[in-house]
């Protein structure tokens, strides 16, 4: 892990944020950061070229959809996944827990890993926490994550516990399966679970505080329990990591919870979301998310934020991708993926920016 490494340049005076680097082999990730994701080795609808253009520093992959297609065998034979897919700035890759996990019935947890069947074709597979690494080693991510346990949103604090604790030996068998396969060129990060028990959080924490890994991530949120119960504990389980460590906050990607997130002290952010958003005709503003269908459009001159310097921007009107989105057309979800990535990416850059100002 020689070629990683953390820095903060800068924290806050007014709130927890702070703005940092992060060093990879594949480059330096300016912090806070938004990643888009390009869960099948390719950002929906996007060239890696359009991507860049959004000044995206990293993209994040799905080691559970790479797994099933195109498999590693595929991957490893062409170069691993920056060459594959023509992205060489950083990768990181999720575990496919929170995949395997959403598979509900198609799924068996046991200690040493779970059993599932692919959701494309049935077919059996077990995944556990060194099968995950190696699975990941293959792909050839920068960032990787270890496999975890996801709970939903409702479950009780004497099932939550006993899972943070499969989660903190899961951990740290990915740990140790990294450390004795030799290789230093990946960082591993771990998966902070505990549900919404601020108790487990802390437990969580501090078992995994003690593997000492690269960054900490805080999972299990953003499944369905609302802002007024997500902030509090993300603003609770990052005071428990420790400042010298990357903070990443998994699945969450709107624009209000990036700004409160990242004044909260949190680092590095994914979500799917303005890929989705984009393919179902809305898209980002200063005045909140709009819809392309709206009848007002049809004549509208403008781009779809007067501040925004994306591409889309810089050269479409509002009336063009309206008749786009009306037709069909795959250019019209293009444009607005586009976008609506470079508007979260100039939301943290900003923040970032006012940081480094202060």
């Amino acid at each position: 892990m020689n070629n990683f490494s953390f820095k903060i340049l800068k924290k806050s005076k007014k709130h927890k944020g702070r703005a940092g680097i992060l060093t990879t082999p594949h480059g330096d990730i300016k912090t806070p950061v938004f990643m888009p994701v390009g869960t099948l080795a390719s950002v929906k609808g996007l060239t890696p070229e359009m991507v860049l253009d959004t000044n995206a520093d990293i993209i994040l992959a799905n080691t559970y959809h790479l797994f099933l297609r195109p498999g590693t065998e595929v991957l490893e034979q062409l170069g691993g996944i920056h060459s594959f897919m023509n992205w060489h700035k950083p990768i990181l890759t999720d575990s496919g827990g929170f995949q395997v996990f959403s598979l509900g019935n198609l799924r068996k947890i046991t200690e040493n890993g779970v059993i599932f069947n692919s959701h494309l074709n049935g077919d059996k597979f077990e995944f556990t926490p060194e099968r995950v690494i190696e699975i990941q080693q293959k792909i050839g991510a920068d960032i990787i994550m270890p496999l975890d346990e996801c709970l939903p949103a409702e479950t009780n604090i004497d099932k939550t516990y006993k899972s943070l604790e499969l989660t903190t030996r899961w951990a740290k068998r990915s740990q140790e399966y990294l450390n004795n396969t030799g290789r230093h060129s990946q960082a591993l990060f771990a998966i902070i679970q505990g549900g919404m028990f601020p108790e487990c959080r802390k437990e969580s924490a501090e078992q995994l505080l003690d593997l000492n890994l690269f960054g900490y991530a805080i999972g299990g949120l953003s499944v369905g329990e609302g802002p007024e119960k997500m902030y509090p504990l993300v603003e609770y389980t990052t005071g428990l990591i420790p400042e010298d460590k990357p903070r990443y906050l998994m699945g969450v990607g709107t624009p209000e919870d990036l700004t409160t997130c990242i004044k909260l002290g949190i680092d590095m952010f994914d979500c799917v979301l303005p890929t989705r958003l984009a393919r179902h005709g809305a898209f980002f503003t200063d005045q909140g998310r709009k819809s392309i269908k709206r009848p007002e459009y049809e004549f509208e001159k403008g781009p779809l934020e007067e501040n925004c310097d994306c591409y889309a921007c810089r050269n479409y009107s509002k009336a063009y991708i309206r008749h786009l989105w009306r037709n069909q057309e795959m250019l019209g979800m293009t444009l607005m993926s586009i976008h609506n990535i470079k508007y979260l990416i100039n939301l943290v850059t900003i923040i970032r920016n006012n940081i480094l100002e202060e």
